[in-house]
């Protein structure tokens, strides 16, 4: 994923925080803010220590990273996404956390459906 698409600065994370809404499922927790000026979306990416080591931390963020890349053309742009993953998606494999992950996207509303 390209640096553009992603959100680094605590100023940028704490700005979806606090303007953004949120929605959630037992895995996933995201948060969406509009950047109407914005032509492409961009993601924040949250996995704590509690998830498990830094291998399966960054299982994890791979696995979200690689479901927006399959799923960008789909998911609304224009908005900032801040995703945290919570404890249950160190335990699961890629389908499931694609599985998840879309749920939450069709329940937040920015998800556009179409078969898959």
């Amino acid at each position: 994923m390209k640096k553009k698409y992603r959100i680094k600065k605590n100023e940028e994370f704490q700005q979806v925080f606090q303007k953004g809404h949120s929605m959630a499922n037992r895995q996933f927790v995201i948060y969406v803010l509009d950047r109407p000026e914005q032509p492409y979306f961009r993601i924040g990416l949250s996995v704590s220590k509690k998830i498990g080591k830094a291998v399966v931390r960054n299982r994890v963020k791979r696995y979200i990273r690689q479901t927006f890349l399959e799923l960008r053309d789909q998911v609304a742009t224009a908005k900032d996404y801040v995703i945290i993953a919570r404890r249950p998606v160190s335990e699961m494999n890629y389908a499931e956390v694609k599985k998840s992950l879309m749920h939450v996207l069709k329940k937040a509303g920015v998800l556009e459906n179409h078969s898959f």
